[in-house]
């Protein structure tokens, strides 16, 4: 058993082992070379009976865990988003878990509550969110932490759901629960995350996808006419989830535009920014956030871009009553800290001091911290961009924005299909695809805390080589088909 003095001593290394992988992350293959179920050939069928010694659990970490892993803060990652990391939040997680509260209301632990409100506050406040997004002292709007984007959007759909049926009832009692439920229809694009869809499955309601114009964004116009229709049908429109940032290519949704016609409507738009909210620290890209004014609700993760690790999201709402109306077992008098209970604002009823890591990032890095690393991830890459243009077998298939740049060879989906897969199986570094109007397209983005301008050059020089060899292939593999149907001369 590990008393208190082993520890002490086993934390210690513990902390030197963390900090020596991260330092020389970049030396390991930033991709696994397994096959799935790998791991279970590689530990006993059944746990111990006896205590085992703590030295040759360690020893199984680089064994059976380290081959298995994928490298996400490797210089080398670039895919999916970013997954924030930092020392003082990784100091925090271990204050966290020391701490171990459960704090599902105020009396379980105050200090989780009231510093989880002020940092909401202060997030809101960097972000110049609306007041009425902001708890202050009066507790009219605010925030709450929860683990992911997707259950921040689950929250928003039935806390929307909640006050459509309410208020249909209001005006016509003979209506019953269920002959509304049955009308009810949401809307998003058809570039949104996978999990807003899932929101509305879980919801039990219909979603609707949207189409986008040119630059992959939902138009106001376009909206409008599908809800138009949908209303002369005998529906219920209810619920816009809107983006900013979607997952394939950073688009964002015009929410100037989809704003007031949800207003006019009396429908719930919720906002989500998963990836891109963090950047709206920085006053050059705050104007992409304009319109959020009109919304009900409002997403982004900090574990994504604010060096806050794993799992941290922010939503937001100046209804706060109704999350808590929709999922409160029992009666709960608002107020911002005596009664104010955060396990009425998620699905699970207990929660982590996950405060305690905004607290450590801000006040370590401060506002001007944060802003410069989102910008030199911003610049790292326009570096990319400019070698992918100037390569005249690539293209860039959106605009680049912030950290996300969509390339692909020109030509099949079949090549860059090819491309992607030589990328992966050399486990050099990682990208993921995605697909923009049937096109296979290759996303490159910028992820790690260490990437330097170094990494980005040495990434496009090894996409390079293998499309080129591609490109050969390609070539030869014609050639020789050609010469199959040139006719022989026989004179």
């Amino acid at each position: 058993m590990m008393d208190v003095a082993e520890f002490r001593r086993r934390g210690k290394e513990m902390v030197d082992y963390i900090a020596d992988y991260l330092e020389n992350i970049e030396q390991r293959p930033v991709y696994p070379d397994v096959e799935p179920g790998y791991l279970r050939n590689l530990i006993p069928s059944e746990a111990p009976v006896e205590p085992e010694d703590y030295n040759d659990i360690i020893k199984d970490v680089e064994r059976v865990i380290m081959p298995g892993i994928t490298h996400w803060h490797s210089p080398h990652f670039y895919a999916y988003f970013a997954a924030a990391s930092s020392y003082p939040a990784m100091l925090a997680d271990m204050l966290c878990g020391a701490i171990g509260c459960i704090g599902f209301s105020w009396a379980a632990s105050p200090a989780c509550t009231e510093l989880e409100t002020v940092m909401l506050d202060w997030l809101g406040k960097m972000l110049k969110l609306p007041e009425c997004f902001i708890a202050g002292t009066s507790g009219r709007g605010g925030g709450v932490i929860q683990g992911t984007a997707s259950e921040a959007t689950l929250i928003a759909l039935l806390a929307a759901r909640c006050k459509v049926i309410n208020r249909m009832r209001a005006s016509n009692p003979q209506l019953s629960e269920s002959e509304i439920f049955s009308k009810l229809v949401s809307y998003t694009s058809i570039y949104s995350h996978s999990s807003v869809e899932r929101a509305a499955l879980i919801g039990g309601v219909t979603m609707k996808k949207v189409s986008t114009d040119k630059n992959f964004a939902v138009r106001g116009e376009t909206l409008k006419k599908m809800i138009e229709e949908d209303k002369a049908a005998g529906l219920i429109p209810f619920f816009v989830c809107a983006t900013l940032g979607t997952t394939p290519s950073c688009a964002f949704d015009r929410i100037t535009e989809l704003g007031p016609i949800c207003n006019e409507e009396n429908i719930w738009m919720h906002v989500d920014a998963a990836y891109a909210g963090s950047a709206f620290i920085c006053p050059e890209f705050r104007p992409l956030l304009n319109g959020i004014e009109f919304a009900d609700s409002f997403n982004f993760n900090p574990h994504k871009w604010l060096l806050i690790n794993f799992d941290l999201m922010s939503f937001v709402t100046m209804f706060p009553h109704g999350p808590i109306k929709r999922l409160t077992c029992r009666g709960c008098r608002w107020s911002p800290f005596s009664s104010f209970v955060l396990q009425h604002w998620q699905i699970p009823l207990g929660r982590r001091f996950r405060s305690l890591k905004m607290w450590f990032v801000f006040r370590t890095y401060g506002i001007q911290g944060l802003q410069t690393y989102i910008r030199k991830h911003v610049s790292l890459a326009k570096e990319f961009e400019k070698m992918v243009l100037a390569d005249e077998n690539f293209e860039i298939c959106a605009e680049v924005i912030m950290g996300l740049v969509c390339f692909r060879l020109k030509g099949s989906n079949e090549i860059n299909q090819k491309l992607l897969e030589r990328i992966t199986k050399l486990r050099e570094i990682h990208l993921v695809p995605c697909q923009l109007e049937e096109r296979f397209i290759l996303r490159f983005a910028i992820c790690a805390r260490t990437t330097e301008l170094r990494h980005i050059q040495r990434a496009w020089s090894h996409i390079k080589k293998l499309a080129y060899e591609i490109l050969q292939e390609s070539s030869h593999c014609l050639k020789e088909l050609f010469c199959q149907y040139i006719p022989v001369d026989t004179q």
